[in-house]
This record gives C-alpha cells, structure tokens and sequence, in this order.
C-alpha cells in the first residue's frame, strides 16, 4: 500500500499573521484543502496522513470541515521540527512495502506527471526528489568576500520526496541532527542514494504574502483552464 505523507504542522511566521499558513485562505478553502485534494485526486488507493499541530488535532476542525466523510485520512502530531514531524508521520505507516510521498503542505500545485514519475523512480532506486535547475545566477557569499559559482551544478528542491517505505521508516530511527532540513538529508545520512527527478515550476512552497497573491492568482486562472502566470 501507498502513503502520502502531507506535513502541516507548522507556523508560517513569514506570513506575519497568526493563522498558520496552511489554513490560510485560497480563493474560499485553506491552502491544505487543495494540497490534499491533490493527492486524493491522484490515486484512488492512496492512503493520506496528515501531520498537523496538536491544537488543531484536537478541535478536529479542519478534517471535519473539508473532509467530513473521508475513510483515507488519518492524522498525526506535528513535532519539535520537520524532522520530529515526519518521524511521527511515518509512525503511523504499519506497512514496509510500497512507498511514500512526504510533501509540504503548502505546496498545493505539485503536477501529476511529477507524481507519476516520482513513483515510479523511487519503486526502482529507493527516492526520487523533484528538483527544478536555476534560472539566476549564483554567488557564494562568506564574511569577507563574494564568489561567482556555477548555477549549473545546483538544484532547487522541492516536495513530494518520495520513498520506499521500509528505507525512509529505517533512515527514520536515526538521532535528530541540524543538518536535517529535509527528508532527503536524513535519507541519505546512512549511506543511501539520491535519485533526482524533474519538478514542475508551478509547485512552489508558499511562504510568503506574495507567494500567496501568485498563488491566488494561479488558481483562478487554473479554473479557468487559461495560460498560468509566470512563477515568482
């Protein structure tokens, strides 16, 4: 069986508002209704765990709200950090066989076709992390000088990391570490391999006020089933 492992548990102080971004409006639904509904859209089978703060699993609001009758989801507590949230994701998988999608959520555009080929890549090498190459160029900045690097050897990450079930569950019984700033660190911390596969621009992490404007902006043209706006 196939998990989506959805992390939402977080603050969002870059918002400078006190909701938490991911129930943050977008065009009449919290930015996780339609992260989630990505998911349950994409494969019928998909079983959801949604990571969410302590606060609000006890309201139960959310879920009650937008996903009242909906047998897929289950929930769990979000942590210290990212790498405690996940950790008590991945404790709710009984399973070891089939994989796992681990995604922010408040990435609510991410495409199926990058979907699609994340499964695919991780069923065969163990991970596939959606990356997008840089458009800008790059210096690498110290406390006394500045340096031209090449774009070219870099990537941007972005979510869902995607996994086999048993490998990331293993990964997961290490120590947490600083370092940790992503489900792929942890991974490969044990010696396993990355496996890097294409993103799709529009699967941006809102964070931002402005992220969100695009972000609204997107949507409503994505309804209208017009040309996207160019990403920020």
């Amino acid at each position: 069986m196939d998990y989506a492992l959805i992390v939402a548990g977080g603050r969002g102080s870059r918002m400078k508002v006190d909701t938490p971004k991911q129930f943050l409006d977008l065009n009449g639904k919290p930015i996780l209704y339609y992260t989630i509904q990505k998911f349950l859209a994409f494969d019928a089978s998909l079983q959801i765990i949604l990571v969410l703060p302590e606060s609000e699993i006890q309201s139960g609001l959310f879920v009650n709200t937008y996903f009242p009758n909906e047998e897929r989801i289950s929930v769990a507590a979000g942590g210290e950090t990212r790498f405690h949230s996940v950790q008590n994701g991945l404790l709710q998988i009984p399973e070891h066989e089939g994989i796992v999608y681990i995604h922010d959520g408040v990435r609510p555009f991410v495409a199926n076709q990058v979907l699609l080929q994340c499964g695919e890549l991780a069923r065969k090498t163990g991970s596939a992390i959606p990356s997008l190459s840089l458009k800008d160029s790059l210096r690498r900045v110290d406390s006394e000088h500045n340096l031209s690097v090449n774009r070219d050897e870099y990537r941007i990450i972005q979510t869902p990391q995607t996994f086999r079930i048993n490998e990331i569950k293993n990964a997961y019984t290490q120590s947490y570490q600083r370092h940790f700033t992503d489900e792929a660190s942890v991974f490969e911390q044990i010696g396993n391999k990355i496996t890097l596969t294409e993103g799709n621009e529009e699967n941006i992490k809102i964070t931002t006020p402005q992220d969100l404007q695009w972000a609204r902006c997107y949507l409503s043209i994505e309804n209208n089933h017009s040309e996207p706006p160019t990403t920020l």
